[in-house]
Formats: structure tokens, C-alpha cells, sequence
């Protein structure tokens, strides 16, 4: 079919009620979980995913997704009304949200990133429609060495994913390449790593390390410093803007989604950084430029659109690659596998229902979100002032009550009580969650691969540098490690010398 046949085809899937109701829930439950403090995207996804697992296949990731770009834009809420980002790809919308709360027009301020987030989000569905199947029809040429350098690209990506020190990035890869190995052999069908406990054969569950590190750990979290967060008590103005203010935020938003949809395609980059380089260029190029910080609206709809298409960005790669272009993608693709559905090339070829189906709910989704913003956002400035001592049981319930629906294993819950508590250790040191992910799901994939590969070739390894497109893949993922650092030993290479010239001779 064509692409309005495909199109056409998909939103013959979104519009049945069961797939509408449940787009209608995640974006609701995504604006809730964005909007609270402690809770971010990949925490609500990753407690969702038992859910999921009860609906059909296209309904479950249609709920995941509009809980992601749902999220995207609830993280705005706090951030306008009391300063705290409620995730941190809304750090810089405080900059001018907030200032503009203050002098009585958080509503304004609010209407404009949900305008600005539904106007990004419909052009960067557009992009993925356009953009998607040319990229998988090219991918589907690829046979076990080319997802082998394909998953091992990924992995280099690690770092990428910590947003802090890459040493701790990539010992939480390990960690997370450590748990994958857990359980049967694919290949030869032996235990490894079950130390004889008979819980450990079929490995640690993925639902299971995601619910405790992004869940629970995310509460404990709360518990340790946010308990008293103080409730928000600005009031809502005006949600529409004005002639005036649509003069100043129209090229604020275009650039912003084309920003932050191509940020949001490179993994590891996520919506901070999209947000991050949105207000960079419009603090270069934006008419009210010296004016940025001050409270206006350029401020908030820049980096607000840039937040949502990133998040339409990301599912490019995770869709067609098969490699996870944020945190929570990676949680949503880990979903696709746990389904019983493989992301990646043959995705669209072998599940059109889901790709077309969801490319259309994003349609709707984006819709919905506009709808359900402007009439309800007072009732959801009322939804997050509930306080962390009430939010933290309910939390804590659905992700316990969630786990043991996976298998009805006690052993899996007090696993994730068990992951939690180390994964919140973990964060209070600065280890990051999201390459323990990314490894957990890509893994496993390399090793099938390699294998799979090594079966082709009677055990030669050159079979991976015989093949162009798997040699092209390799030497990338090569550069992605030479190449920070390098620049990293030439900078500091370069220190030592700027020091010994400061100093006066004696």
C-alpha cells in the first residue's frame, strides 16, 4: 500500500474504542506523571508495562506511547507554577515559565506549551511517517553480522544515555549486560549465572529491573529529600494567547520542532538536550533575544516544542533500528520484546497494525492532549498538589501489585524491592539508570547475533568485516569510542601546558 493507504489503514486501527480509550488514558496518566515531581517518563512507562501486557500487542503500545509524549508536556506544569521541572527536560522552560507565573500569567504560559507541544508533535509524526519506512526498507537487508555491528553501535551509545560521568555509564552497562546473561543459554541451553536457585532459570525479568530502578527507586528518592515539597498555590490566568503573543512564539515553535525532532532521532540525546539547543538558537537568533530569562513567551514555547517532537524523535530509531533513541524508549522497546514483537527493520513489514496503528493514535493522541489541556489544566494544577506522603503508597502498591501479575512469583517482588534499593543507591552516587537499560535490552540481541554469525562463518570472525554495511557499522561504532577520547586526552593534555605558562618565571 501507499502511504495514505498505510496511513488510511492505520487510523482504521486507532479509531476502535479500545485502542482511543487507551490512548485517552496514557496521555492522561503521562501528564500526571510528568507533572509530578520524582516521577519521571521512564518510571510511569516502566510501571505501565504490566499493564500492558494483558492488551493486545498495537492497544499496549499505543498507551506507552501516549504516556511518553503525555509526560512530555505534564513535566511544564511545575515547572511554570513552582519552579521544580518534573522532569529535567523541563529545566529550562522554569527559566521563563515561572517568571511569567509570577506576574499573573502562568495560564498564558501553559496555554502556549500546549499549543506549542501539539503543533511539534503533529510535524514530528509527520516526519516519522515520512521518514520511517525508507529507513527500515534499507535496515532490511541486514543478516546477523549487520545486527551485530547494529546492536554494538548501540552499545557504544552508553555513555551517551548518562548525561554525567562516562566511567559510571559504563559500569552500569556491564551491569546491565551481567543481569541479561541470567538464566538459559539461547544457543546450548545450559543455566549460567543461576547459582542453583531454580527462580533464576528463566533470568531476571526485564519488568522486574525497570520497576524497581525507575519505580521504586524514584520513591525512595521522594521519600529521602522531596516529602515536603510545598503544595503550589499561583493561580491560572488567561489560557490563550493573544494576537501579540502568537507574533513573538509562531517561529519560536517551527524551530523548535525541527530541532527537537532531530535531536530527539540521535540516541542518547533525549528532550533535554532538544530543549537545551532550542533555547540556545533562539538566544541567537530570536528577535527578543537579550530579553530571554525575563519571562516571555519565546522562552516557554521554544524549548516546549522542541521537548515533544524529541519524544516522536526517539521511536524513529527505536522503530526502525531497533536501537532506543532516549531512556524511556529503551523501556518501550524492552515492552515490544516482552509483547513478543521484535523492533527494528522487519517491524513495519512484519507488524504494520502496530507501526501504522500507532503512528495514527500519535495523531490522536496529539489531539487529545490539546483538548484535555486547556479545559482541565486547572484540575491538573489540583492533581500535583497532592503531597509525596499520600502519592508514595499508591506508587509503591501498583508497582509491587504490578510485579507479581508478571509471573505470580513472591520471589519477583521482593526482587524489585531488592533492585530498588541498590538502584537508589545507585542514583545517590551518580550512577545513571539508563545504560543498565539500554545494555539489559540490547544485550542479548548482540549475543544472538555474534553467535548466530559465528554458526554462519565455522567460528571466523572475519565475517564481520567481509560484509560492507556490517564493516561500515563497526568502524562507527569505533569513532563513537575513539573519537570522545581522544578529545577528552587532548584537552587534557592541553591543561598542564596552560598552567605552566600562567605562572611567572622566578
Amino acid at each position: 500500500m501507499d502511504l495514505i493507504g498505510n496511513l488510511a489503514h492505520g487510523f482504521a486501527i486507532a479509531f476502535t474504542w479500545t485502542n482511543l480509550l487507551f490512548a485517552l488514558i496514557g496521555v492522561m496518566l503521562g501528564m500526571v506523571v510528568g507533572a509530578l515531581p520524582g516521577i519521571n517518563p521512564s518510571g510511569g512507562v516502566a510501571l505501565l508495562l504490566p499493564i500492558g501486557a494483558a492488551l493486545e500487542p498495537a492497544t499496549a503500545i499505543i498507551m506507552l506511547a501516549a504516556t511518553y509524549y503525555g509526560a512530555m508536556y505534564g513535566g511544564t506544569l511545575t515547572a511554570v507554577m513552582v519552579n521544580i521541572p518534573g522532569d529535567s527536560a523541563n529545566v529550562v522552560t522554569t527559566l521563563d515559565g515561572h517568571a511569567m507565573a509570577r506576574r499573573g500569567q502562568a495560564g498564558k504560559a501553559l496555554g502556549i506549551a500546549a499549543i506549542g507541544s501539539f503543533i511539534a508533535g503533529t510535524t514530528s509524526v509527520v516526519a516519522l511517517m515520512i521518514a520511517g519506512p525508507p529507513l527500515a526498507d534499507w535496515a532490511v537487508r541486514f543478516g546477523p553480522p549487520e545486527f551485530f555491528a547494529l546492536t554494538l553501535l548501540g552499545l557504544t551509545l552508553l555513555t551517551a544515555l548518562s548525561g554525567g560521568s562516562q566511567v559510571k555509564a559504563a559500569f552500569m552497562g556491564v551491569l546491565g549486560l551481567l543481569i541479561g546473561s541470567v538464566g538459559i543459554d539461547p544457543i546450548v541451553g545450559l543455566p549460567r549465572f543461576a547459582f542453583g536457585d531454580i527462580n533464576l532459570l528463566n533470568g531476571i525479568d526485564f519488568l522486574v529491573v525497570i520497576i524497581g530502578l525507575f519505580g521504586l527507586a524514584e520513591v525512595a528518592d521522594l521519600l529521602a529529600h522531596r516529602l515536603h515539597t510545598p503544595p503550589i498555590k499561583e493561580k491560572l490566568g488567561g489560557l490563550l494567547p493573544d494576537r501579540e503573543d502568537w507574533r513573538h512564539a509562531g517561529a519560536p515553535i517551527a524551530r523548535g520542532s525541527v530541532v527537537g525532532f532531530i535531536a530527539g532521532i540521535l540516541p542518547g540525546s533525549g528532550g533535554t538536550l532538544a530543549s537545551l539547543l532550542s533555547y540556545s538558537l533562539e538566544a541567537r537568533v530570536g528577535k527578543r533575544r537579550d530579553r530571554l530569562g525575563t519571562g516571555i513567551i519565546e522562552g516557554v514555547a521554544a524549548p516546549e516544542s522542541a521537548n515533544n517532537a524529541s519524544a516522536t524523535g526517539a521511536m524513529v530509531p527505536m522503530l526502525t533500528l531497533g536501537i532506543p533513541g532516549s531512556g524511556t524508549t529503551a523501556v518501550m522497546l524492552g515492552g515490544l520484546l516482552l509483547y513478543g514483537i521484535q523492533p527494528g527493520p522487519l517491524l513495519i513489514n512484519d507488524h504494520p497494525d502496530i507501526f501504522w496503528g500507532l503512528v495514527a493514535s500519535m495523531y490522536i493522541g496529539n489531539v487529545l492532549l490539546l483538548l484535555i489541556n486547556l479545559p482541565a489544566l486547572p484540575l491538573f494544577v489540583k492533581v500535583v498538589q497532592v503531597r509525596p506522603a499520600t502519592l508514595v503508597p499508591i506508587v509503591v502498591g501498583i508497582a509491587l501489585a504490578g510485579t507479581y501479575s508478571i509471573r505470580n512469583s513472591l520471589f519477583d517482588v521482593a526482587l524489585v524491592i531488592i533492585i530498588g534499593a541498590v538502584g537508589y543507591l545507585l542514583r545517590r552516587f551518580g550512577y545513571p539508570a539508563a545504560p543498565l537499560v539500554l545494555a539489559l535490552v540490547l544485550g542479548p540481541l548482540a549475543e544472538r547475533s555474534l553467535r548466530q554469525s559465528l554458526q554462519m562463518s565455522q567460528g571466523s570472525l572475519s565475517i564481520l568485516v567481509e560484509r560492507p554495511v556490517s564493516l561500515a557499522l563497526l568502524l562507527t561504532a569505533v569513532a563513537a569510542i575513539v573519537l570522545p577520547l581522544s578529545l577528552r586526552l587532548r584537552r587534557t593534555a592541553r591543561k598542564p601546558s596552560r598552567t605552566a605558562s600562567a605562572e611567572p618565571d622566578p
